[in-house]
């Protein structure tokens, strides 16, 4: 048995897979605020209760919202500051008693989907993100490519590629740069958009339905969204090549861009023939927590 942990700034969500994936427990509880030592307590409280529910042990992984660096053993980049600073993993394997895996939730999210999602039986995956912020990571023979830094797939912060006169030099990003992929691609940047151009006051689904019922506006919006999208990913394809392109978050269920995207990506890819697949999650918002489980591989 597989336990995933998914770690998320209001409520964390244990699941219990078997060998073949099928889910056998659920289980959330709240996020405690303010407080580290209480989020590792939360987090072995839940994984004794699916294991007392189900009467036995299992592995155990955690995805979160943000990495272990290599180079101190301590969280980095956390959303949950509350995590930053502290070793984690040590601190859950002491209080599970066992080694627990954890990893970055884009990296679970491609890990999922790549394992038996939309992107199961490609060589290599990359999975993306988009929602609130920008986010990504790679498979690469069913295991997760991390990097030396822990910074692989971490697609959200590099500059827009082939950027025009007006996006330059682009919305200012939390991390302190101008231009960042995540300040054009995320939900509330398409919303921006359309609302620095129209002054219509709308979320990325509705943008979207409007385009699709004609209205000129919400269409070239969306024609703009696509078109950078289209450019992000094209680097991506062209350094690694995948066999498919998996997208997730609250953007990723907006139809158009699975028939679009395709359109504008030979404009971008340094190819003859671009057939990249660009899919839509298979397990939707339960894809990192069925990653942080599948972080204990099948063999």
């Amino acid at each position: 048995m597989r336990i995933g942990i998914d770690l998320g700034g209001t409520k964390i969500e244990g699941i219990a897979i078997d060998e073949r994936g099928v889910e056998r427990q659920r289980l959330r509880v709240p996020t405690p605020k303010g407080n580290y030592a209480a989020i590792v307590e939360a987090i072995a409280s839940l994984v004794a209760d699916i294991e007392k529910a189900l009467g036995e042990k299992g592995t155990v992984g955690v995805g979160i919202p943000g990495a272990i660096s290599p180079a101190t053993g301590l969280v980095k980049n956390a959303n949950t500051v509350e995590l930053i600073g502290h070793p984690l993993d040590k601190d859950l394997s002491k209080a599970l008693d066992r080694d627990v895996r954890v990893a970055n939730d884009a990296n679970c999210f491609v890990l999922s989907e790549a394992t038996d999602g939309a992107g199961a039986g490609g060589q290599v995956v990359f999975g993306v993100i988009i929602g609130t912020g920008v986010g990504g990571g790679i498979v690469v023979d069913g295991r997760l490519l991390t990097g030396a830094h822990a910074i692989a797939g971490e697609w959200g912060h590099n500059p827009l590629a082939w950027p025009r006169d007006d996006e330059r030099p682009g919305q200012p990003c939390f991390c302190g740069r101008p231009g960042c992929n995540e300040s054009f691609l995320a939900g509330p940047s398409l919303a921006r958009d359309h609302r620095l151009t129209t002054g219509q006051d709308l979320k990325a689904p509705e943008i979207a339905a409007r385009a699709e019922s004609g209205d000129a506006d919400a269409l070239a919006t969306m024609t703009r969204y696509e078109d950078r999208l289209a450019r992000a990913l094209a680097v991506i394809i062209n350094v690694l090549d995948p066999d498919f392109v998996v997208l997730g978050g609250g953007v990723s269920n907006i139809a158009r861009l699975y028939r679009e995207i395709p359109l504008v990506l030979p404009k971008y890819v340094f190819s003859d023939k671009v057939t990249t697949p660009i899919v839509k999650a298979k397990y939707g918002d339960s894809s990192g927590v069925r990653g942080a489980a599948w972080l204990w591989p099948k063999q």
